[in-house]
């Protein structure tokens, strides 16, 4: 007497699905995870959204993965995945933040100790994240990812030209923003 078997949906999509696991993405993950991270924070406002955006983007990424010829150009396709994600994210975003006349956080005061400098870098962080999304992408990956104007174009699909004009007008905002008086 044989048992019968169920045979739902689910079992028969794992069935003709089998699950692969790929080392090398596994590998890739562990290695680059730190410097990916640091881009998706750079996109977003918060800490928690970045390390979802980066979930999003690589998970993007591991279905992809047999379908990507050239490994060796992995960070772009995951910093464009990035990018379209966060885009994405953006444009389906609901409105529910609102404008005030001061900032929550105290002004820090000058000092010369390591406190000062961490404020200078907070400070710095949220005049970049004032900055529109494009031009705060440009910014990001020119001077925090070490990418040249070229490599930048190319990521987010733009012209050399359009790199250096809205980073021109992105630093250009950055000078006149009152909360880096201090650097000045």
């Amino acid at each position: 007497m044989t048992t019968p078997v169920c045979t739902s949906a689910s079992n028969v999509a794992t069935r003709t699905l089998p699950y692969v696991p790929y080392s090398s993405f596994a590998s890739y993950v562990k290695a680059r995870q730190p410097v990916l991270l640091r881009t998706a924070r750079s996109l977003t406002a918060n800490p928690s959204d970045a390390e979802d955006l980066l979930q999003t983007a690589l998970t993007k990424t591991y279905v992809a993965w047999d379908r990507i010829e050239d490994h060796r150009a992995l960070d772009g396709y995951v910093r464009r995945a990035l990018l379209n994600t966060r885009t994405s994210q953006w444009r389906k975003r609901k409105v529910d933040e609102f404008a005030c006349d001061e900032l929550p956080e105290p002004e820090a005061l000058p000092s010369s100790d390591p406190a000062e400098q961490q404020a200078l870098h907070d400070a710095m962080w949220r005049a970049i994240m004032k900055l529109p999304a494009r031009q705060r992408a440009m910014v990001v990956l020119r001077y925090y990812e070490d990418l040249s104007e070229a490599q930048t174009a190319e990521v987010l699909g733009v012209s050399v030209g359009t790199v250096k004009s809205a980073v021109s007008r992105a630093l250009g905002k950055l000078r006149e923003d009152p909360e880096l008086s201090p650097v000045r």
